[in-house]
């Protein structure tokens, strides 16, 4: 009868797990909810580039793993959706009349390119940091005009089919996300989704 006691003993506390976890981070995301939010951000945007590099593995059959990439994306872990709630709450109160239209308006045509422009200068940025030499300040000044060009192609080839992309998948979400879901979790809901949004802009080669 001992093994069977034991199992039952173990089994409460397996489902207890995700209880306990819950209530660490919402203690976390009282006592540091920028720091928080920035952490797990930066956790699933490098899930999401992992799950990009093992889709483009499958294709090409390649056995090597990006682990610039992962950090590139787990550096990106970005606090301003943050601050974009708390001002769409500030600035479009629940009691404006069509106030979910206008914060979705808001996001969609406002935030979405910016943020999205933000991620494609971020990635640039430190894809140079990343390819910089130990002698890097002089050979750095020489191929600034090289780096700019090549951010330039990226962003005709990648911005636009991206911002659409985003458009689609991210316009019921985030109708939901700013509407429906508490202020304190908005972001952790978009990251959630943002697994999958990651993963997908990993894809394009970014």
């Amino acid at each position: 009868m001992a093994p069977t006691a034991s199992k039952l003993r173990v089994e409460p506390e397996l489902g207890s797990l995700p209880k306990r976890a819950l209530a660490q981070y919402l203690l976390f995301l009282k006592l540091y909810p920028v720091a928080t939010k920035a952490v797990s951000s930066g956790i699933l945007s490098a899930l999401g580039n992992f799950l990009a590099q093992m889709i483009k593995k499958q294709k090409k059959d390649s056995q090597s793993l990006e682990v610039s990439g992962l950090l590139r994306y787990l550096v990106y872990g970005c606090p301003l959706s943050h601050y974009l709630y708390l001002f769409m709450e500030y600035w479009v109160p629940p009691e404006v009349p069509w106030a979910s239209v206008k914060r979705l308006l808001l996001d969609r045509l406002f935030f979405a390119p910016t943020f999205l422009l933000l991620f494609f200068f971020f990635m640039n940025f430190l894809e140079e940091v990343s390819l910089c030499s130990p002698g890097c300040p002089g050979t750095h000044s020489v191929d600034q005009g090289k780096n700019a060009s090549v951010f330039v192609a990226k962003m005709r080839s990648g911005f636009w089919p991206a911002l659409q992309m985003n458009w689609k998948m991210w316009t019921p979400l985030q109708f939901i996300n700013i509407n429906y879901v508490p202020l304190q979790f908005r972001v952790l809901f978009a990251n959630m989704a943002a697994l999958f949004w990651y993963a997908y802009l990993a894809s394009l080669g970014k």
